[in-house]
């Protein structure tokens, strides 16, 4: 069969031209949607009297068998066919003949695969969406469970302030939320239908956008035919999307590496998420966390490359943006199956805190506890921050911790000092004083679980 564009043409295109040209090998994944948008389209042609009923019944009965036989893997595809618009409407056109030629009225590819793009793109942001939720109950029950133990902080990777686990799990929780909020704020903006714009200009045709619009789920159409064509503000958004994501797993995924080693041992991650050494035989490698941490690098590439697609290319549409879907599609892959993953591996881990107790007296955590405990008896903060600096010089040069400090000690390091000005000096006791809004004490560590578990229960997909 020859291209459906072929009659302006004397010439076939050349054989290492027709396979660099074709996109069928990536945009077939949208079938499903490129169905859905054409019976939409053939549905509104019949209400505005451009095709006749009987015309609209066959070629959705057409579409719906091209479905069935692409469903069940019985649909040939091949580099002729160009991409999966001119495959469909090439098998309609040989199913029916001229009656499958009237379903291309009133619409280009154009608008065809930004519509397909966006049917695709929505289903796909849901399914994410589904997927970080799944993450975010995890951390839940996994804070409940460690609201109460204490592990180290860090800044800098030094030992910094004690928190709870449970505080810590919540951190991420948070960074999960807000990739939810900006794939809703995504889908919110991307969620016009581009349908009906045709090749840049519209057309002359009498045909209602709204009808398609809302016989395929969008919100109304969009307002500038030409803008429809060319925009792909919403994959890289979505691109953006992932890559923020991403990058909150890959750090989460770094600390679960750091934890897991030797050095750390602060948890014991499930056998079934972790590989062996081919020639070491007491390795126990994290090797989950580790292609986590990796798979970032992927989904960074994905957006970096559409933007540099799109930088240089004038209105309306380009081939260029053939190259939209790859990383796209990839993307998407790569980020739910990342999600799910992690989630999981999360769920069977657990926090070795014997091993994390034995470093919470290393490093001076309690530090900035006794500075604030001398601002709550008058002293300015920074005279305070100068005190306990001394306090720990002291210690250090001492082989001291602060509970082994004496009224000698403490009168050779600065003549205020004295042990009854000192504060409670348990790791215990600074944790649960942490009670400022946000902060690490397990009653406020239990507020926020139940914050965001409400804020999970009335979240609408």
């Amino acid at each position: 069969m020859a291209n459906l564009w072929s009659g302006r043409f004397e010439k076939g295109m050349d054989e290492i031209v027709e396979k660099f040209n074709a996109s069928i090998g990536v945009d077939k994944r949208l079938y499903a949607c490129d169905i859905q948008g054409s019976i939409a389209h053939v549905s509104m042609l019949a209400k505005q009297g451009i095709v006749k009923e009987e015309e609209k019944e066959k070629i959705i009965k057409g579409l719906t068998e091209i479905k069935h036989k692409i469903d069940k893997g019985e649909f040939e595809f091949n580099i002729k066919q160009e991409d999966i618009h001119m495959a469909v409407e090439g098998a309609l056109i040989e199913a029916l003949g001229d009656t499958g030629k009237r379903l291309h009225t009133a619409r280009s590819r154009n608008d065809q695969v930004a519509v397909d793009t966006r049917l695709y793109l929505k289903e796909q942001i849901k399914e994410v969406i589904e997927n970080l939720v799944y993450m975010e109950k995890v951390l839940l029950e996994k804070a409940k469970q460690y609201a109460d133990q204490i592990m180290i902080g860090f800044t800098h990777v030094q030992h910094a302030q004690p928190v709870t686990v449970g505080f810590h799990l919540m951190a991420y929780f948070q960074m999960f939320k807000r990739d939810i909020q900006r794939l809703q704020d995504t889908y919110e903006r991307m969620d016009y239908c581009p349908l009906g714009a045709c090749a840049l200009a519209g057309t002359t045709l009498p045909t209602d956008r709204y009808f398609t619009s809302e016989m395929l789920g969008f919100k109304a159409p969009t307002e500038n035919a030409m803008d429809s064509v060319s925009d792909r503000d919403y994959v890289i958004e979505f691109l953006s999307d992932a890559s923020i994501s991403m990058m909150h797993i890959s750090r989460f995924a770094e600390e679960f590496v750091w934890w897991n080693s030797q050095e750390f041992s602060y948890i014991s991650i499930d056998d079934s998420f972790c590989t062996g050494s081919s020639i070491m035989p007491q390795k126990k490698n994290p090797d989950m966390a580790e292609l986590l941490r990796g798979k970032v690098g992927r989904v960074y590439g994905h957006l970096m490359q559409i933007l540099t697609v799109m930088k240089g290319t004038p209105l309306a549409y380009n081939k260029d943006f053939q190259e939209d879907k790859e990383g796209l599609f990839d993307a998407v892959d790569t980020w739910k199956a990342s999600l799910r993953i992690f989630a999981k591996m999360i769920e069977k881990t657990e926090f070795r805190m014997d091993r994390i107790e034995k470093h919470l007296h290393t490093g001076f955590l309690n530090a900035t506890d006794i500075a604030e405990h001398f601002v709550k008896q008058g002293m300015p903060f920074r005279e305070a921050h100068e005190v306990v600096g001394k306090m720990v010089k002291f210690c250090e040069n001492n082989n001291k911790d602060f509970t082994d400090l004496t009224e000698g000690d403490l009168e050779a390091i600065d003549s205020w000092l004295s042990l009854d000005r000192l504060p409670d000096l348990s790791i215990e006791g600074c944790v649960k004083a942490r009670v400022s809004f946000g902060g690490t004490a397990p009653v406020e560590v239990r507020r926020q679980i139940r914050v965001g578990g409400e804020w999970i229960a009335e979240l609408t997909l």
